[in-house]
């Protein structure tokens, strides 16, 4: 009985599969280099499977793979013949459920106003909190949808999504719901893990402590209750540790609550100011890479927050100094590791999804 396969790339320059020995996350010298594979015969190149269930189902030479899969009918074959192919990339931190341009602020800042300038102003997040309350489920779907699509054009194929610009039950609810809603969606081909942030700002009129409060009493036992009737699907916690915003101590406080109901935990640490939440010293990076934490970098936060992936890894290479091999693991495997999910995405290895991009270059 002949069997069928989803997909069959052939031809392939090419394959950066950045692991190929199941790591699940590469740290210090281990991301110096990337586990490649590339064909110098020019009538033979390299074959990728995928299988039904958007899975890697094999990763060889072309004849070995035609032996291999021989008895196998595809729905698609795609000749690839030239190109090379690297892991989806993973966007490990996005804030993309919004409505409320903020594009006004830029002059602010351009004048000379900080970010805690702009935000004790009223503007930055609870600008946008404002409008993102106002909005419906689906204004915010389709906004949200069309910033998905960007990010599959530039090669994103795993994203992480928060929630944040609500700060009240009702609001943080609706933005988790947008997220999930892009799971169903199969005209939105990108996977999404799924973060409530509701502790990202004091909302206006609250202090700190209320704010936390609100948040362990009210907003995260509504989220386990839509999460245990199967209403919701939430991956990870997230807090805004800064400042003027919340403390070391109360985001200890709500994350080990978070942790209670089976997220995951991460947060925004020393954005702008040295809490003591995270160290960059050479002891402070040891001890993180100790606990096993993996750090997510941004590269961009100093400028305006509209840039690709692809582009932020150049910007990382250029002003972190950080090697072509590093910035690629850092968008891969790593990107994949701080949610949580190396051990599905990440890389191109058998078992692992499907998550590819194919590049119209030989290397």
């Amino acid at each position: 009985m002949m069997e069928s396969g989803k997909l069959l790339i052939t031809g392939v320059k090419q394959i950066v599969q950045v692991c190929n020995q199941g790591e699940r996350v590469l740290v210090g010298s281990a991301m110096h280099t990337v586990a490649v594979m590339e064909s110098n015969n020019v009538t033979q190149g390299y074959s990728i499977v995928i299988d039904h269930e958007g899975n890697i189902a094999g990763i060889d030479t072309d004849e070995n793979i035609r032996s291999k899969f021989s008895e196998t009918k595809f729905s698609e074959v795609l000749d690839a013949t030239g190109c090379s192919v690297i892991p989806g990339l993973v966007d490990a931190h996005t804030h993309p459920v919004w409505t409320g341009d903020r594009v006004h602020e830029f002059a602010m800042k351009l004048a000379g106003s900080s970010y805690m300038d702009v935000h004790k102003a009223g503007g930055g997040i609870h600008y946008t909190v404002e409008h993102t309350r106002a909005a419906s489920e689906n204004q915010l779907y389709q906004l949200f949808k069309n910033r998905l699509i960007s990010m599959i054009k530039s090669g994103t194929t795993l994203v992480e999504c928060k929630s944040g610009y609500g700060l009240d039950t009702d609001s943080e609810l609706k933005m988790l719901h947008v997220i999930d809603q892009a799971r169903h969606d199969t005209s939105v081909q990108i996977d999404v893990s799924s973060t409530y942030c509701g502790a990202h700002a004091v909302p206006k009129g609250s202090t700190s402590e209320e704010a936390v409060n609100d948040v362990v009493m009210n907003q995260l036992p509504a989220i386990k209750r839509e999460i245990d009737t199967g209403k919701l699907a939430v991956e990870n916690i997230d807090v805004f540790c800064e400042k003027g915003v919340f403390d070391v101590h109360q985001t200890r406080k709500i994350l080990e609550e978070g942790k209670k109901i089976g997220l995951l935990v991460n947060f925004h640490g020393d954005e702008l100011t040295d809490t003591g939440s995270e160290e960059i010293s050479d002891v402070g990076i040891k001890a993180m890479s100790k606990s096993q934490t993996v750090a997510v970098i941004l590269p961009t936060t100093a400028y305006i927050l509209r840039w690709a992936i692809p582009l932020i890894m150049h910007l990382a290479c250029v002003n972190f100094h950080m090697t072509m091999p590093e910035a690629l693991s850092a968008s891969t495997i790593n990107a994949a590791a701080a949610l949580g999910m190396s051990g599905t995405h990440g890389s191109l290895e058998i078992g692992k999804r499907g998550n590819l991009v194919i590049i119209n270059a030989p290397r």
